[in-house]
């Protein structure tokens, strides 16, 4: 019997769809296709909504992907922040594939959505809510390790979202990681030594996105990566916000920023994403930026440009007082 290629194809993509018989889950429109899983747009009939179901492709008798699926599920449940993906569930499929529910994300993959962005002050602010994520993450020690445009999606609402926690790192005092002050503890990301319920890469492999990586990262240090691997991908995601703005030239201070987040030596980064916050956040205000020492004359436009008004108000009082001089003096 003959099919045409069409058909083959079409045979195809229903055997890869998951079968969702005795769940609660009434399947969709597929959303994305991973390396290790796909995501669908299901109906949770008992709750009456809409969320994003991310199964394996395939099923996995030596269970590596499954754990790996289980872990990242773990990984989110335990990282409850607005700018987080939600689970909701999480269960194993008839023909045995794991699966897990997440809050479905109405939006653009951050890298789609600058297109209507062009203002620089505006991707600055989305930037501030990437690293809010990242940093409570890292409060929480677990590292990200894959940060990435592609990994950001933006909500209709302009809610900031940091996607697929893959292949995360899960440190051993992360459940202790939060201080009774609220705040993460000084070895918070010191350790090398995982949790035994989340295995993770060993040493020597190789993970993460070209151009976002680490250079420590692409050597496969994988037992010896703490946030400043994460601080790099953040410093490769704003060179990325900033480069594609509708701007001649990169400010001096932005640029700076950009390249001590992604100091080749991990000693020469920012210690931690608050602190690289914090220095988007005063190039904002017109604030001294740490990473860009500034001369008298550096300084003196800073403090122009920050009191523009108030400058320009002076100089048109001056002028005005010199053309009324001139005048009665003739």
């Amino acid at each position: 019997m003959f099919l045409s290629d069409r058909t083959v194809e079409r045979l195809r993509s229903l055997d890869a769809e998951p079968d969702l018989t005795g769940t609660r889950y009434r399947l969709g429109e597929r959303i994305a296709r991973g390396g290790m899983g796909t995501v669908y747009s299901v109906q949770d009939t008992a709750l009456d909504r809409s969320v994003a179901l991310k199964v394996l492709h395939a099923p996995d008798p030596r269970g590596e992907l499954a754990t790996r699926l289980l872990r990242e599920a773990r990984i989110l449940a335990d990282l409850e922040h607005p700018g987080i993906v939600p689970v909701h569930d999480v269960g194993t499929l008839a023909d045995g594939r794991v699966f897990y529910t997440m809050k479905l994300v109405r939006g653009k993959r951050l890298d789609h959505y600058l297109e209507n962005v062009a203002a620089l002050p505006d991707r600055l602010r989305i930037f501030q809510k990437i690293c809010d994520a990242v940093a409570f993450a890292h409060a929480h020690g677990v590292l990200h390790r894959d940060l990435k445009p592609a990994n950001i999606m933006v909500g209709a609402f302009g809610e900031v979202l940091v996607m697929d926690w893959g292949v995360a790192k899960v440190f051993q005092d992360a459940k202790t990681a939060i201080t009774a002050a609220g705040t993460p503890g000084r070895d918070t990301l010191g350790s090398s030594e995982e949790t035994p319920r989340m295995a993770d890469t060993a040493d020597g492999a190789v993970l993460g996105t070209p151009g976002y990586m680490s250079p420590e990262q692409a050597r496969g240090e994988i037992a010896s990566l703490d946030q400043r691997a994460d601080i790099y991908a953040l410093g490769a995601i704003l060179r990325f916000l900033v480069s594609s703005a509708h701007a001649p030239t990169m400010p001096r201070a932005v640029a700076a920023i950009c390249s001590k987040a992604m100091a080749p030596d991990p000693d020469q980064r920012y210690p931690d994403v608050q602190q690289l916050s914090a220095d988007v956040a005063s190039y904002l205000d017109g604030l001294p930026v740490a990473a860009y020492p500034e001369g008298p004359l550096a300084r003196m436009w800073r403090w122009v440009s920050r009191n523009r008004t108030w400058v320009l108000l002076i100089l048109a009082y001056l002028i005005m007082r010199a053309a009324l001089f001139l005048w009665r003096g003739r």
